[in-house]
């Protein structure tokens, strides 16, 4: 029996997951006759209160966040890994659901944002490695979302680009980094930073920490140390800018490692143009070579499914 193809769709909370697998729901039912198809949404976060995407089943049906804190009074991250160490213990709910779609169905995950599950707590691996026994190997693609505002900001963007590589090399799957929010940032500053070769010519050229004259490095983080804003002169001085410099070394080896790898790179989401949404699918769908198979058949199919 073929398994459906499954989208896995992760990220820091609050950078757009649910948006995303919406938008994707929204263009699939768009698509023109010979290319529409149904794309079926999961919520695989115990946590969630709201969205706008037609579920296909929802992990609140087993367990939820909220009866867990009024249970057990754990608090809201303890609740969440409890609620995925349960799903863990009844994957054969999961099982039975996938069970539901056939080969040729699209199978798009929200998955919780806490990042804890990617990296030192392996349950999302755990789902992962049981997924690939029930012959879903082949079938799979991580999808990373990350706020697109982190563009505007170099250090914040270092930071989301060693997450997405972390997120990458745990979950061992073929992976697509997705920026989303891009309507909210201006496009030139994004391809301005999207077109770097490297991490490390993006902080010498936007980092600001060769440039004396210019604002510190270190701003950021002026608030930690009360005293930062008027220490100018004296041993004061020479102690922020040895601060700053071994910040700055960090950051540079940080860059090092990304550029050591050479496997982080974003694709831009626009959700207000079908193009770019219509880019990311495809690439999305290029990463597992979803279609290859079907496109002669549905070049055959009219719009209600029958031969022409």
């Amino acid at each position: 029996m073929g398994r459906c193809a499954i989208q896995l769709v992760t990220g820091p909370a609050g950078s757009g997951k649910s948006t995303y697998c919406h938008i994707l729901q929204e263009h699939g039912l768009a698509m023109g006759p010979k290319h529409r198809r149904r794309l079926h949404v999961v919520n695989l976060d115990p946590a969630a209160e709201h969205f706008r995407y037609d579920v296909a089943f929802d992990i609140r049906d087993l367990v939820s966040v909220d009866d867990v804190m009024d249970e057990l009074q754990l608090g809201p991250n303890g609740s969440l890994v409890y609620c995925m160490e349960y799903l863990l213990q009844n994957m054969d709910w999961l099982e039975e659901n996938l069970d539901n779609y056939d080969d040729d169905e699209y199978l798009i995950i929200d998955c919780p944002g806490q990042i804890e599950l990617y990296t030192h707590i392996p349950v999302m691996n755990k789902i992962i490695d049981q997924l690939r026994l029930w012959g879903y190997n082949d079938n799979m693609v991580s999808v990373f979302v990350i706020d697109a505002t982190f563009v505007t900001d170099p250090a914040k963007f270092i930071s989301g680009s060693l997450l997405a590589l972390s997120a990458m090399i745990s979950m061992q799957l073929p992976h697509v980094n997705v920026l989303s929010k891009c309507d909210l940032v201006e496009e030139a500053s994004m391809e301005r930073v999207l077109e770097m070769e490297s991490a490390l010519q993006l902080w010498d050229i936007l980092g600001n920490h060769s440039n004396n004259s210019g604002p510190s490095s270190l701003q950021p983080y002026q608030h930690l140390n009360p005293n930062a804003a008027s220490a100018s002169v004296g041993a004061e001085s020479n102690a922020r800018a040895e601060r700053e410099g071994r910040w700055n070394r960090l950051t540079e080896a940080i860059c090092s490692l990304l550029d050591d790898y050479s496997m982080v790179g974003f694709i831009p989401l626009n959700i207000s143009d079908e193009d770019s949404i219509a880019h990311v699918l495809a690439t999305v769908d290029h990463a597992i070579q979803y279609g290859e198979d079907l496109e002669v058949r549905g070049a055959d199919y009219d719009d209600g499914g029958e031969a022409e």
